[in-house]
């Protein structure tokens, strides 16, 4: 079992940044890929940027976001910089057993509450 808990979010700019944290329970950290989606109202939950052996993001965030973990803490963050209106969504951190990313929601089992980011213009 795997316990996720996402913090950073706010009210911001747009041009602004913000860090986002998903600090996670459990002792085998390491061997779970993490992912961020986000869901804007009205919409779809999508992936954002996952990290597992590797790192992925979506084409919509590309150079904008970065996403990293320590594993020593169990925690991945989110980086974004140069935010858009259009970024405005709650964010969500999940989890999977493997280091496969996988871009589509059902493919992860444990899940945070989510983070609201809201950015205006």
């Amino acid at each position: 079992q795997v316990q996720l808990v996402e913090s950073g979010g706010g009210l911001v700019q747009a041009g602004g940044s913000l860090r986002l944290s998903c600090a996670a329970s459990g002792r085998t950290f390491s061997t779970y890929t993490i992912g961020w989606f986000r869901q804007a109202l009205g919409k779809e939950r999508e992936f954002v940027a996952g990290t597992g052996g590797i790192t992925s993001y979506a084409d919509s965030v590309k150079g904008r976001f970065t996403i990293s973990r320590d594993n020593a803490k169990n925690t991945v963050y989110l980086q974004m910089n140069s935010l858009k209106p259009e970024d405005t969504a709650v964010y969500y951190c999940a989890a999977k057993r493997g280091l496969i990313i996988f871009t589509t929601a059902r493919s992860y089992d444990y899940w945070g509450q989510g983070t609201q980011v809201t950015v205006s213009s």
